[in-house]
């Protein structure tokens, strides 16, 4: 959820790899009327429990990012829950506060291969019972996928298919 320089397709492939054959990450395909428009994940960043998501530029504004990560808590019950956004990506920020997180700080940073340097707004999650109790701890299958609409879970396609 923050800036972000591409990757090769070589690159894509093997990292989609990494996360499609690791049982402790959920991984979603986000559907748009049968068409894939993003994803979205839950992970451990830095030993913390995280959510990140993309959603292709076209389908911005649309409630899309929102709808998947408020499908993805109700699947993924774990709290607190981390994420991390480019201080300027204010829609994304929106899409998390409108979730439930709060801005907790913010850091610079640093360039990488994938990411250019950036202040980011660090936010989280915490459990919300009136009771008290953090929610209880879960995992969803990793490898669905979350359609609009109507909304519903899938199988994630298989990561072997070949492109057209």
């Amino acid at each position: 959820m923050a800036v972000v320089n591409p990757r090769t397709q070589e690159a894509f492939n093997a990292h989609w790899g990494r996360i499609l054959s690791n049982a402790d990450i959920t991984a979603l395909a986000i559907l748009v009327e049968e068409v894939p428009v993003g994803h979205i994940s839950c992970f451990k960043m830095e030993g913390l429990d995280s959510v990140g998501y993309w959603i292709a530029r076209e389908h911005w504004g649309r409630g899309i990012a929102t709808r998947a990560l408020t499908l993805l808590l109700q699947l993924m019950p774990i709290r607190p829950l981390h994420a991390h956004a480019a201080s300027t990506n204010l829609g994304s920020i929106r899409v998390l506060r409108n979730c439930g997180f709060r801005i907790t700080g913010h850091q610079l940073s640093p360039a990488t291969d994938r990411f250019p340097e950036c202040e980011e707004a660090i936010l989280v999650l915490t459990p919300t019972r009136p009771d008290g109790d953090e929610a209880a701890q879960g995992a969803a299958s990793p490898t669905h996928a979350v359609q609009f609409p109507p909304a519903h879970v899938q199988p994630w396609p298989a990561a072997s298919s070949t492109k057209d």
